[in-house]
């Protein structure tokens, strides 16, 4: 009888989208006893390499799909160093303050909430962390006497999530229901973006600063060369020949740039 209950909740979804999506936020809802369904989540993670080009991204679900035209990604503008907490908070305030900023300048111009992206608060956080995130997200929202309930993905040995963290308590989720698997994958998401958007960051920077060392290289020839060969790596093992051919280059500036990298790098 369950089977075929659960044959028909299946059929039922496949028929109508909206009814699992339904579903897979009230499993969230149910475990975190949250006061509204929530249809729309935002998760925040942070990406560094020991510091270096620290960046924050920020992934929307709206009604248990992500809704990228919503993604939001920082570059982290007032910490040095390795912090996660500093550049959470730092990213959060950012993120909700330019929220009410939007709200206040919304209603001053009678304007309708479909035309501010930040304006419009989720009804869930997640954050990529346990407690101590939690914590600090807790902390902006305070200050800035915004109520939107954070919930904390804890993490195993292998940084899979094995629990939520709400409200100051550890709470178990069923590793086989489909409401775990949507906080796996929103989990993924902002992971995924966060880091993709990181090494854009790195390799944009590392083409900057080798290409701004040689002489007669400026930004427009830069973006040419970038164009043309699509890495530094491909730059650098372009001969003479292969860098004359770039529009924009001359024999002279492409001798200069194989000359850097094969004899002043040697």
């Amino acid at each position: 009888v369950r089977q075929y209950k659960l044959d028909k909740l299946k059929q039922a979804e496949r028929l109508n989208p909206d009814q699992r999506a339904i579903r897979l936020m009230k499993e969230i809802q149910t475990v975190l006893h949250l006061p509204n369904l929530p249809q729309t989540i935002d998760c925040f993670d942070n990406s560094n390499i020991s510091g270096s080009d620290a960046v924050a991204a920020c992934v929307v679900f709206k009604k248990a799909r992500p809704s990228k035209k919503d993604y939001r990604k920082y570059i982290i503008k007032t910490v040095q160093g390795p912090d996660d907490y500093a550049s959470m908070y730092e990213v959060l305030s950012r993120r909700f303050r330019h929220g009410l900023e939007e709200k206040i300048e919304r209603k001053l111009h009678n304007q309708e909430e479909k035309m501010g992206r930040f304006s419009f608060f989720p009804d869930l956080i997640m954050m990529d962390g346990g407690k101590g995130q939690v914590n600090i997200a807790e902390k902006v929202l305070a200050e800035l006497e915004i109520h939107i309930p954070v919930c904390g993905m804890v993490k195993d040995d292998h940084h899979r999530t094995r629990s939520l963290y709400y409200q100051g308590i550890e709470m178990d989720i069923d590793s086989r229901s489909e409401g775990f698997q949507l906080v796996t994958r929103i989990q993924d998401e902002a992971h995924r973006f966060a880091i993709t958007y990181h090494r854009l960051l790195r390799g944009k920077q590392q083409v900057h600063s080798a290409l701004d060392d040689i002489e007669g290289v400026g930004p427009q020839r830069r973006k040419v060369l970038m164009k043309y060969f699509q890495s530094l790596e491909e730059i650098k093992l372009a001969t003479k020949e292969e860098l004359a051919k770039v529009p924009m280059l001359n024999k002279t500036v492409a001798n200069q740039i194989y000359n850097y990298f094969h004899v002043e790098q040697q």
